[in-house]
C-alpha cells in the first residue's frame, strides 16, 4: 500500500510568503486584490498562513484571571496558493522568483525585478 502525497514528506516545500510580508488575498471567500494585509504567521506543514483581517472566525474562550473570556472573532488559516505578495516598488500583485546574490538565495519580485526583504 502506498503512502497518500501529503504524508510523510521528507522535505517541508519551500514556501514564497513569510511572515510579515504584505499579500493580497486573489481567491476564496475575501477575495480583494485592493486591500493589502500583512502575514502574521505562517504554517508550512501545512501551506497555510494567517493573515490580518482575513478568514475570521468566532473563537470561544473560556474566562481565566488574565481573560474575560467569551466569544471572539480571531483569524483563521488561509492557503498559501490563495495570497499573492505585493510589489516593494509599484504597490500590485506579483509573482515571486529566486536567485543568487552574493552566495545567498533572495527572493524578488518578477513584475519590477525588485528585490524583496
Amino acid at each position: 500500500m502506498q503512502k497518500k502525497s501529503h504524508q510523510g514528506k521528507r522535505f517541508a516545500p519551500k514556501l514564497k510568503i513569510k511572515k510579515g510580508d504584505r499579500v493580497v488575498v486573489i481567491a476564496g471567500a475575501h477575495k480583494d486584490r485592493d486591500t493589502v494585509r500583512e502575514v502574521l504567521e505562517v504554517l508550512p506543514k501545512e501551506n497555510r498562513a494567517i493573515v490580518e483581517d482575513t478568514n475570521m472566525v468566532k473563537k470561544h474562550t473560556r474566562p481565566t484571571q488574565d481573560n474575560p473570556g467569551g466569544i471572539n472573532e480571531v483569524p483563521a488559516p488561509i492557503h498559501i496558493s490563495n495570497l499573492m505578495l505585493v510589489d516593494p516598488k509599484s504597490g500590485e500583485p506579483t509573482r515571486v522568483g529566486r536567485k543568487e546574490e552574493n552566495g545567498k538565495l533572495v527572493r524578488y519580485s518578477k513584475k519590477s525585478g525588485e528585490i524583496i526583504k
